[in-house]
């Protein structure tokens, strides 16, 4: 017999999305919004309080993600106030663009805590013991093509910076993995785990660096916007079989 499918998602589901001040992180919350979804935002940014009064989050949370006691309680709170807790969207993030040589431990711990270590965390709290006991949940892990091809924009072989940082990539990198790991064990509890891996999106992380987009086969620059489209559909119903995958939203950047 086959077993049966993960447990529906609720119509009014309660989401919380870190890193969502801005940028891809407010579009991801704004789409989550739009489709119906009770959305709280978490940021270390004092803005984010703002940004939830403007787009309609049902709440604000300002945390620094890299401190994980307070990460964790952010979100046993929010599941405990809101009696649920379906969607999790691990959006926080910092780049260096610094050249390897000038690459300082500051700066690599910066990277990795924000990126990796913090998702990790969010994600432990968020399934353990919220979306195991009510059998369904979504963790959507935003990793980057960065993580894919070693960094994104021109490669200067003097290595004067300017591409995503190597702390970022390796980051990234492991968001990818760790993602793979998580849906590996929270499948059979109706729950499920995905990457999506933006290239180079016209947010604020990205003002002043060169992509060189014009090479790409969709020759623009994405929208935080598109970047949300693929996170609703990883949230979604139709997506019900389907974890462990790293979505790239890219225009076709790792091929180019």
């Amino acid at each position: 017999m086959n077993a049966p499918p993960a447990s529906p998602i609720p119509h009014r589901r309660v989401a919380l999305v870190t890193g969502s001040a801005q940028g891809i992180g407010e579009a991801i919350a704004q789409r989550l919004i739009a489709d119906g979804d009770t959305v709280v935002l978490l940021d270390i940014a004092a803005a984010v309080k703002d940004t939830a009064t403007r787009i309609g989050a049902a709440d604000a949370v300002r945390v620094d993600a890299r401190d994980t006691p307070a990460l964790q309680a952010a979100v046993h709170d929010v599941a405990t106030r809101f009696g649920r807790l379906d969607i999790l969207v691990n959006c926080a993030g910092t780049c260096g663009r610094e050249s390897f040589e000038e690459l300082t431990p500051a700066t690599w711990q910066r990277d990795l805590d924000t990126n990796l270590t913090a998702m990790a965390f969010a994600c432990q709290a968020a399934v353990f013991p919220h979306m195991r006991q009510q059998g369904s949940g979504r963790l959507i892990n935003i990793a980057s093509v960065s993580g894919k091809v070693g960094g994104i924009g021109p490669i200067d072989p003097a290595g004067s910076g300017g591409r995503s940082g190597a702390a970022y990539a390796s980051a990234k990198a492991g968001a990818i993995n760790l993602t793979r790991w998580i849906a590996r064990q929270v499948g059979a509890w109706g729950i499920t785990a995905n990457a999506v891996a933006p290239g180079p999106i016209a947010s604020p992380m990205a003002a002043g660096a060169e992509y060189g987009v014009s090479q790409s086969p969709i020759p623009r620059m994405g929208e935080p916007a598109e970047v949300a489209g693929a996170v609703a559909y990883l949230v979604g119903t139709d997506s019900s079989y389907t974890t462990g995958i790293c979505l790239h939203v890219d225009g076709g950047y790792v091929l180019a």
